[in-house]
Formats: C-alpha cells, structure tokens, sequence
C-alpha cells in the first residue's frame, strides 16, 4: 500500500482541533525498510496554557525543547523508566503544545508488531501510548524528526474517508489539569485504550 502524507498546513492550529483531525489519519513508520502502519483512534491533547499536566508547564528544558519547536515535529519521550510515548508537536513554534498518540488500529506490518510486542492478540498490539511504541519500534531516536518530510515516520491520509463519532472526555493517568476535556477517541472503536 502507498501511503499519502498529510499536508504540512494539517499540523498548525489549536492543539485540541489537530488532536481530534488525528482521529482516523495513519501513523506510518518505515523500521529498516518494513512498514508499520495503524489508523490513529484515540488522543490526547497538551496544551501551552492553562494546562498543569503539560511538560510544557515547567518551561523550555532540555527534555521538552521539541515541544516548543514547530508544528510537525515529534516528540517522542521515555517515562517511568521503562516506556515511550510519541506525540505530534501542535500550535505555535516556541509555546509548547503537542498531542499524545493514545491507541492505534493496526493496519500494516501487524505479524512485525505481534513479534515486537511478542503478543497474538491483536486488540492488545497498539492500545496504549507505550505498546505502540513498542510495536512500532518508536523511541528517543524519532525524538525531533521531522513529519513533514520524514521517511522513517509520518501521518498519511487513510485510503478513503470513514465517518465516525469523536467521543471526548477526560485524560488518563494524569494528576494535574486532570479535569480538563482533552482526550479523543473514535466511539465503538475496539482498539481505544479506555472507553
């Protein structure tokens, strides 16, 4: 399968529209010439202001210089000592937004993740932030690539248009700002993280 790009001027605007644009776009990644590729169905969207549970909150450091880059650009970084989370830098170069990339449907390359996830369920292959960087060999390296022009990873538009319904509610796992309705998911999907 040929996989489209999405249009640079698709990643600037507010965070919380490009989290729900997301919804339904491919997440393409070529790991050593194999495709790995899954329809975005949940996100979560951090914001430059107003937003406690952001790493943008604390202001520019070394871990979230990417953040504040340009739209486009992913940020990619480890937590709990142990996992990768990959996010879509949003908004204005230098304010410190981006989207979180929650869940995916596998579409391409599915044996390849099965392996990398060393998992046959398919349902459990990419729903979560960290099994599908597992599954789709995301790390520290992506960190700052380009998705604009990246060979190795980048969103593309899916083969045709599916209409859905955007349930939004709250994010998970968060402490701060954990009120605030930024999580998207596509409704009746079987491979969101949460319902």
């Amino acid at each position: 399968m040929k996989y489209r790009r999405v249009n640079y001027k698709f990643f600037k605007g507010p965070t919380e529209e490009i989290a729900q644009k997301l919804l339904g776009k491919l997440l393409v990644r070529n790991y050593n010439g194999k495709i790995l590729a899954g329809k975005i169905v949940e996100t979560e969207a951090y914001l430059d202001e107003n937003d406690l549970a952001s790493h943008s909150a604390v202001g520019l450091t070394e871990r979230n210089k990417v953040m504040f880059g340009e739209a486009g650009l992913a940020y990619v970084y480890f937590t709990y000592g142990m996992h990768y989370c990959f996010n879509v830098v949003t908004g204005e170069k230098g304010k410190g937004s981006a989207v979180l990339i929650r869940a995916l449907e596998p579409i391409d390359g599915i044996e390849l993740m099965k392996k990398f996830r060393d998992k046959d369920d398919i349902h459990i292959l990419t729903n979560g932030p960290a099994k599908l960087c597992q599954a789709l060999k995301i790390d520290k390296k992506l960190n700052g690539v380009d998705l604009k022009t990246s060979s190795e990873i980048f969103i593309a538009e899916p083969e045709s248009k599916e209409v859905f319904e955007i349930i939004t509610t709250t994010r998970i796992g968060i402490e701060k700002s954990k009120d605030l309705p930024l999580r998207f998911y596509i409704k009746e999907n079987k491979f969101v993280s949460r319902k």
